[in-house]
């Protein structure tokens, strides 16, 4: 008897063909698994049709879309042990690549019927599911700037494109991070707080790494003077990510914590995962262990932390 799954399908995510895309998946997966296939509309998104699915008992859910599609979709399943499968076919495919999930229609699939499960963390930003990041300032500003008619036309580089565009009006805002034992206040540009990201996701790399099993969230300040400034702190943080090494410029800190609650002056735009949800203030809490996901592996890095250099820097710590 076959195992049985619900397969959440977003129809406008990526630049394929979207009838084509759902037509393989089902040639490989349904000799082996039953799938119960929904599709997300304008008007019902992955999280109700994930939280319908849930209520059903479904063995397993299937999320195929951009990593919004994937977040929604998540969050009717964080804290159970319903495991999770990832066909990734959006924009910057970031989370199946930073689990080393196969981006591929049929890698993907393989990964689903024969790779292991693991349990990784989530968190939750303002009540909201989050499976990546959570970006403030810069980064939510560059993201709102590609459109999707650009993401579709010229894929991952729409995000270039718009973050050379957002350089033109690179702005400073005064930010207050409260963790579980500090609070720290500093000026910065862009603010990232991160449960899984890539190296090519430069602003939230500034410890070694990411490591998205420990518990902890990775929050990455950049604090640029100028544009330039700016494009070479970008630029070390490409390097350091590319060697799994952490930054060591003083307009970059980062540390990490179960717990951040952060505000900005003035108030700052939010993307989370891909995905405009408002301004500042934002409270973010990880959820250990909270995804049980089918991946083909795992490795993790020691954490660290650094804060000394940033600008206007005080650390409070709390009784």
């Amino acid at each position: 008897m076959n195992r049985s799954a619900c397969l959440i399908f977003n129809p406008v995510a990526g630049q394929g063909d979207p009838e084509q895309e759902l037509e393989v998946i089902r040639a490989l997966l349904e000799p082996e698994i039953d799938l119960d296939i929904y599709q997300t509309t304008p008007e019902v998104d992955a999280d109700q049709l994930a939280q319908a699915a849930v209520k059903r008992g479904v063995e397993a859910i299937i999320a195929s879309g951009g990593d919004g599609t994937l977040s929604a979709a998540a969050m009717a399943i964080v804290g159970t042990d319903i495991p999770f499968g990832i066909i990734s076919r959006g924009t910057a495919n970031a989370f199946a690549a930073a689990l080393r999930i196969p981006n591929t229609i049929d890698a993907a699939c393989q990964t689903i019927l024969q790779g292991a499960t693991r349990y990784v963390d989530a968190a939750y930003c303002n009540g909201k599911p989050m499976v990546l990041l959570a970006g403030i300032g810069f980064e939510a500003e560059t993201v709102e700037l590609a459109d999707r008619d650009a993401k579709r036309r010229f894929g991952i580089m729409a995000y270039v494109l718009a973050g050379v565009q957002q350089l033109r009006n690179l702005q400073s805002f005064e930010v207050e991070i409260e963790t579980e034992d500090k609070i720290i206040t500093t000026t910065a540009s862009a603010v990232t707080v991160a449960n899984a990201a890539l190296p090519s996701s430069v602003l939230a790399q500034g410890p070694a790494g990411i490591i998205y099993d420990d518990g902890l969230l990775d929050l990455t300040i950049v604090a640029p003077e100028s544009k330039a400034g700016a494009i070479a702190a970008t630029f070390h943080l490409l390097q350091t990510a590319s060697m799994s090494s952490a930054a060591e410029r003083d307009d970059i800190g980062y540390l990490r914590a179960n717990y951040f609650k952060i505000k900005a002056e003035p108030p700052q735009k939010v993307v989370l995962d891909g995905e405009m949800i408002g301004t500042t203030p934002i409270e973010v809490h990880c959820v250990p262990a909270g995804l049980k996901i089918f991946v083909p592996f795992d490795q993790a890095l020691s954490p660290v932390e650094k804060l000394e250099g940033l600008p206007n820097l005080t650390v409070e710590m709390k009784e």
